[in-house]
């Protein structure tokens, strides 16, 4: 039976790999439920119709447990894989596992792009300027000379505060729910912050001098189911400019549905995953990517779920 990009793999047809072509691959696990198939074989469908290089290329999705990703990695450099994306669990595991590291990336201490080189994978974070241009697309939100407001503390909220001070934010608040996590993600960000002061908080109990009118950024996992409660009471909170979840499925997520109800503008993180995508297709190709079509095919796909 022919292979399907929309299959999920396992280390063991990795191992017995012989398709021809350029290949790319998500990593995960799980990573069924994954949309980045759907958009990348989009994307290269319609570079494809212009630019015959990218005609054989084809992204898959591989489920690999964390205990297996280090043997994954080397069989997906012997079997020639061009490019790699990872996912929950393995962006933190990976980091020490490439051959090298893209500054960006050596900074969030977690690789979510990888591209093939002779010794190896160099590894990529491509997710803070997926943020950055979701903001931007989405909201019409910039980060430069924003006070932003981050919840979390695990990968998505530590690429999240690098780009933050990357883009040259006003300030940065840093809330999570646990205090530990937040001291961990605070032992990170506070020396690249240079003049940008940093702030923390436990999500809990938000201190009284929280600003208004900010950029509130949701990296927790709060919200991925439709019935739970969102991460913070933001009824509670002085009313920001805007809100941001990275979480894009459920669509409407606990936490957006109450900006909805108070009025505040809000957006989903489809647009993030759409851009971290593009960019990295960018990085495997070396070419302009359809991030518009992108889009269009993980809305549609998503939408197929429903």
């Amino acid at each position: 039976m022919a292979r399907r990009f929309a299959d999920t793999f396992t280390l063991a047809d990795l191992a017995a790999w012989s398709e021809p072509g350029t290949h790319l691959a998500v990593l995960g696990h799980p990573v069924q439920h994954s949309l980045s198939p759907h958009m990348h074989n989009a994307a290269l469908a319609w570079m494809a119709a212009s630019d015959p290089r990218f005609t054989d290329w084809t992204y898959w999705k591989i489920d690999v447990p964390p205990e297996q990703l280090h043997a994954a990695l080397g069989l997906l450099h012997q079997k020639g894989f061009h490019g790699v994306n990872l996912t929950v669990p393995h962006k933190i595991l990976a980091f020490t596992w490439v051959a090298e590291l893209d500054p960006a990336a050596r900074a969030i201490g977690a690789v979510n792009t990888l591209r093939r080189t002779a010794a190896g994978y160099t590894g990529f974070n491509t997710d803070g300027h997926g943020l950055a241009a979701g903001l931007a697309e989405d909201l019409g939100r910039p980060l430069r000379g924003a006070t932003v407001i981050l919840a979390g503390a695990g990968g998505a909220a530590r690429s999240a505060a690098i780009e933050c001070l990357r883009q040259g934010v006003r300030a940065l608040w840093l809330g999570n729910r646990s205090r530990a996590s937040l001291d961990e993600l605070l032992a990170i960000v506070r020396p690249l912050a240079g003049a940008i002061p940093v702030r923390d908080f436990l999500l809990g109990a938000p201190p009284p001098d929280l600003p208004a009118g900010a950029l509130v950024i949701n990296a927790t996992s709060a919200g991925l189911q439709a019935d739970s409660p969102p991460p913070f009471d933001l009824e509670s909170w002085p009313r920001p400019a805007a809100v941001y979840d990275m979480i894009y499925n459920p669509a409407q997520t606990p936490l957006l549905a109450e900006a909805a109800r108070l009025g505040i503008p809000g957006a989903n993180g489809l647009s993030m995953l759409v851009h971290q995508g593009a960019r990295a297709l960018e990085l495997w190709t070396g070419a302009a990517v359809p991030a518009a079509e992108m889009r269009r095919a993980a809305t549609a796909a998503l939408a197929s779920r429903l």
